[in-house]
């Protein structure tokens, strides 16, 4: 296939990408290099005859649709969103314009294209979110496709907002879109602002590690290639209409996670060690959820997808990642430095 993923120089949309050129695909790199985008994620497959690059904005919808009609895609992995609850909490405006008004353009420019007979009969539009869009769980049951909404913050409003948009696209207009709610995903690449990164750079520079609260908050922790693999398996297999929840069935309190991130980074740089004395609880984000966990039966037994790397490998893996790049990646140092 020849796939259009949005947000391809993000974290998880590079992951995507890196796999599907692995597999053979070919990809079109839709990104507007914000601060959460860098080409240094796709270095590794920018050089190859599978992999072109677009610099827009989901935006600018003339740029889309420009963008559908020079490239013909049989395929999109709309990944493209702001993502970060805290900058949700500060300025949601952007979050509501780029998620919200980005998606609808997205959409849009799909119905258009296909519409004008540009597009394959196969054509699937596959529309990337997150399990925030669910609200927050007790201390038991699990979020399945049959949960209802409850978003708690700008951040997964806009994304349920997004959700909703492309789910009326496919009643209204026909369009064959597929929906993923995925969990807390970590791994290489992932820009500092997140908790894992965060405690890893932290520790890393002798600096304090914020938790929040007293770090009771729970999530299903997911390693990137877990993530982009399923991605590949919804947009491939998945039956048009459909929601998938991707989760790896790992839960882990916050503070359990960041103990244990500090544990290998003992073994690995044993002279600063123990780096659990640099964990410093910090007011509590506004409306923080308290505990998210997934149910992925529906993508385990409709689709055959089961996660490959277990949380301790996955952790292990990314640690030494960040201490091999910690000095040569300029996006990582710059962001880590400051408030954060």
């Amino acid at each position: 296939m020849k796939i259009l993923v949005t947000g391809g120089a993000g974290f998880i949309g590079s992951a995507v990408i890196r796999l599907a050129i692995a597999r053979g695909h070919a990809v079109v790199n839709l990104d507007a290099l914000t601060y959460a985008g860098c080409l240094h994620n796709v270095a590794s497959v920018a050089s190859g005859p599978g992999y072109s690059f677009e610099r827009a904005d989901i935006r600018d919808r003339a740029a889309l649709e420009r963008i559908f009609s020079r490239h013909r895609p049989d395929a999109v992995i709309h990944l493209a969103a702001e993502s970060h609850v805290d900058r949700s909490i500060d300025g949601p405006s952007d979050f509501i314009q780029t998620n919200i008004t980005g998606t609808f353009n997205m959409l849009e420019a799909a119905r258009r294209y296909r519409e004008e007979g540009q597009s394959p009969e196969d054509f699937r539009f596959l529309h990337v979110s997150t399990d925030e869009v669910y609200g927050s769980l007790g201390k038991d049951g699990l979020f399945s496709e049959r949960s209802p909404y409850a978003p708690n913050s700008p951040y997964s409003a806009s994304k349920a907002a997004a959700d909703h948009l492309v789910r009326a696209w496919h009643k209204t207009y026909d369009l064959p879109v597929l929906t993923t709610n995925g969990s807390n995903t970590y791994g290489p690449f992932q820009a500092p602002e997140k908790l894992v990164p965060v405690v890893i750079l932290k520790a890393l520079s002798g600096a304090p590690i914020p938790v929040y609260g007293s770090g009771e908050n729970v999530r299903d922790w997911m390693f990137v290639d877990d993530h982009a693999a399923a991605l590949l398996t919804v947009l491939e297999r998945g039956a048009p209409g459909r929601r998938y929840n991707i989760g790896s069935e790992t839960e882990v309190a916050n503070l359990t996670l960041v103990k244990m991130i500090c544990s290998i980074l003992d073994r690995k740089r044993p002279a600063c060690a123990p780096h659990a004395d640099l964990i410093t609880f910090v007011t509590d984000r506004p409306g923080h959820d308290l505990r998210y966990a997934i149910d992925p039966g529906r993508l385990r037994d409709e689709l055959g997808w089961r996660p490959s790397v277990p949380l301790a490998a996955g952790l292990e893996e990314t640690v030494q990642w960040y201490i091999d790049h910690a000095a040569t990646w300029p996006p990582a140092r710059r962001r880590v430095e400051g408030s954060l």
